[in-house]
């Protein structure tokens, strides 16, 4: 598998969310039990908070608009200063050389406190964070512009990230090459694609 260019998701791909979910969203989980406008449990709507974007979460879970302007108020004023580790294996991945990039969706004041708390600014060539209150952008068409900014073709681009359904997705549509990080076993059923759990399994594949 060659690689000239690599682009990593941030959410449970190089830190788990888990780890610091319970104090991170604490002022949101607190809202949502003060609140208690929508439908399904308590405890499903906090995993899910900590693996996919809120918005989808409001939507699945048919947040009232109360809540939900309520909980976007918390969430984009949240900085996230809080103790992070990135996962011990991201060492591995942080050798490799070659181009690479972070791209993430989330309230940007949040993800870039996770970037800065993580120390992982300067791992990076650049930086790409989709603040869904402020842009329409997908993933896919970051992925595109990243792609024709460095003049890059879509068979030499590496994608790493958790979700199947997001930026894994979105890698195949563009003709890249798209690894599932699956550190923290979600999706082991997944056999039909290039699954690791593991960053020097990463380095293997790219030689």
């Amino acid at each position: 598998m060659k690689a000239e260019a690599i682009i990593f998701d941030l959410d449970n791909t190089i830190f788990s969310v888990y780890s610091v979910g319970d104090d991170l969203f604490k002022p949101l989980f607190d809202l949502i039990e003060k609140i208690p406008e929508f439908k399904g449990d308590i405890e499903d709507i906090r995993k899910d908070v900590m693996r996919k974007p809120f918005q989808k979460v409001a939507l699945n879970y048919q947040f009232s608009d109360k809540l939900t302007k309520g909980s976007l108020d918390i969430l984009n004023n949240m900085t996230a200063n809080i103790d992070m580790n990135a996962f011990d294996d991201y060492s591995a991945a942080k050798g490799i050389t070659c181009k690479k990039f972070l791209v993430t969706v989330g309230f940007i004041k949040m993800q870039e406190g996770k970037v800065r708390n993580l120390g992982i600014a300067k791992d990076f060539d650049e930086i790409h964070i989709i603040d869904p209150l402020e842009s329409n952008r997908t993933k896919k068409e970051v992925f595109a512009g990243i792609m024709e900014k460095h003049l890059l073709n879509p068979a030499d681009i590496v994608v790493v990230g958790d979700d199947p359904d997001s930026e894994i997705q979105a890698a195949q549509e563009l003709g890249m090459q798209a690894i599932l990080y699956d550190k923290l076993n979600l999706n082991s059923h997944r056999t039909d694609l290039n699954r690791i759990t593991d960053y020097k399994q990463l380095v293997s594949l790219i030689g």
